[in-house]
């Protein structure tokens, strides 16, 4: 220790401030190395945003019609979606899904920067989570010609919303309306306790499902009624059956 002082200080003769050589180049190193991750992070999903308005250059048709589907954890959302789907020919993204496959690709750098953000606790950038959706509507309508899609538990934040406009905007996707499934929280928390059964999902622990609807009503709630006020919103009360709310919903779409 002692001659590590030493050597930092010049003996106590070269430097009155105690300025260390050493130091410094921990200090830039440190540094080169976090602008290196920032950079590599940046040029990830710029390569994929590239990528993918490569594929618009090649597609002047109508933009694709598009319903997102909003509601708090448990209302239903993805049951109702996949009837919708099956019945109508509506295509079913989730968003939740389109980022669990994406984790689970090799040599994926989207998938490397998704596990390194939840692995340190942080929100998936939200253009990372529309170039996803993007690209499963891109390759839907390669695979069968699909315009139509319902985009479930999308957007959730202010943060989705600019991402939209931002990677596909109206010129790409034309949003027809948002549908809400309206339920109060405590037959919500009831659903997701029984889902949990059998679902195996980790974010179905009572704990988790109350920090759930708190972001749910900090940060999905003022998405619901800025969409309100433009006039796209339709609610549905979901705490009923499922016919009869999918009865509801058919009858809307269908308008």
């Amino acid at each position: 220790m002692t001659m590590a002082a030493s050597h930092c200080t010049g003996g106590g003769t070269s430097s009155s401030k105690g300025f260390c050589p050493f130091s410094l180049f921990l200090f830039v190193g440190s540094a080169f190395t976090f602008v290196w991750h920032l950079q590599r992070k940046s040029s990830a999903i710029a390569d994929a945003s590239s990528s993918s308005s490569d594929d618009d250059d090649d597609d002047n048709g109508e933009p694709f019609r598009v319903i997102f589907v909003l509601g708090g954890p448990g209302a239903g959302k993805g049951t109702q979606c996949q009837l919708i789907s099956d019945n109508l020919g509506w295509a079913h993204l989730s968003a939740g899904d389109l980022l669990r496959a994406e984790r689970q690709k090799a040599g994926s750098e989207l998938a490397d920067i998704i596990n390194a953000n939840i692995s340190a606790g942080k929100i998936v950038p939200s253009e990372i989570t529309v170039l996803l959706i993007k690209n499963a509507m891109e390759e839907l309508k390669k695979a069968n010609g699909q315009t139509k899609f319902l985009i479930d538990g999308f957007p959730r934040s202010e943060g989705n919303v600019n991402a939209w406009n931002d990677v596909i905007g109206d010129h790409r996707a034309r949003v027809d309306m948002v549908l809400f499934f309206e339920c109060p929280e405590d037959i919500l928390t009831s659903r997701l306790l029984e889902r949990a059964k059998t679902s195996g999902r980790n974010d179905d622990s009572i704990d988790v499902i109350r920090k759930r609807f708190v972001t749910y009503r900090e940060e999905s709630m003022p998405i619901i009624q800025m969409y309100q006020g433009e006039g796209k919103v339709r609610k549905i009360i979901a705490d009923r059956s499922i016919e009869e709310v999918y009865q509801e919903l058919e009858s809307i779409i269908k308008e």
